[in-house]
């Protein structure tokens, strides 16, 4: 098996129909069509990526994608929201979502994000990522360490998700360097598609909320004002 997923999705047609087609990849799949019980599944533990949907009975999809991040950071977490929907996405996104689809959506398209996060999960079971070279980086007072994939700033210790790393590390690697939302969309996330650029933003405002000491001014993740954002420089 290829991955265990946790799908918490309460329309059976739309669930089943994620199932089989995981399941056609090698995918092991459950299924749970309340909010509630899906996160009891989801603590229980042994789950490799969780597929939200954020409109569903017993606990909302954000209640679950909040609680499911106080305890497990680096789960893996893809959202499924309604077209329209543009604030829950967002707020679903800073709280630690580390991706979405919009319905209706295409299942190609789903299963192709499936295998970008998984190969992310078993890159860090072999303890090297797609953006994991060298050795720890500096930056004034932040060092990135990405053999233990630990941040610290001022030598106190920073708690980023799995993709905030990720993140934080490949720019950190290109200090100076301007990348536009949908190279890093590519680069870190491993697709470019348009219209998926909050995926971005959200990281981008969570990684400064919790590395910056004024994150309204921030030193280290920076904005280049029409073309997307850059890491500070020494």
């Amino acid at each position: 098996m290829q991955g265990h997923i946790l799908v918490i999705e309460d329309n059976p047609e739309i669930a089943e129909l994620l199932a089989m087609h995981l399941g056609d990849e090698g995918y092991r799949v459950d299924l749970a069509a309340r909010g509630d019980l899906g996160l009891t599944k989801a603590q229980g533990g042994g789950y490799d990526l969780l597929i939200l949907d954020l409109m569903l009975p017993g606990l909302d999809g954000l209640s679950v994608c909040r609680e499911l991040r106080r305890s497990d950071p680096l789960l893996p977490i893809l959202m499924l929201t309604a077209k329209g929907t543009e604030l829950d996405r967002v707020l679903g996104l800073e709280l630690g979502a580390d991706d979405y689809l919009t319905k209706p959506f295409s299942v190609r398209e789903l299963v192709a994000r499936v295998k970008a996060q998984l190969r992310r999960v078993q890159a860090l079971a072999q303890h090297t990522t797609p953006v994991e070279q060298g050795q720890a980086l500096r930056c004034a007072d932040l060092l990135i360490d990405p053999d233990r994939r630990r941040v610290t700033r001022a030598d106190t210790p920073i708690e980023l998700t799995a993709r905030e790393f990720d993140l934080l590390h490949f720019f950190a690697r290109h200090p100076g360097r301007v990348y536009s939302r949908v190279q890093l969309l590519e680069q870190v996330w491993g697709y470019g598609h348009e219209g998926y650029e909050h995926t971005v933003n959200s990281h981008i405002n969570r990684l400064r909320a919790k590395l910056e000491p004024d994150p309204a001014n921030p030193r280290y993740v920076l904005t280049v004002w029409g073309v997307g954002y850059k890491f500070a420089e020494g």
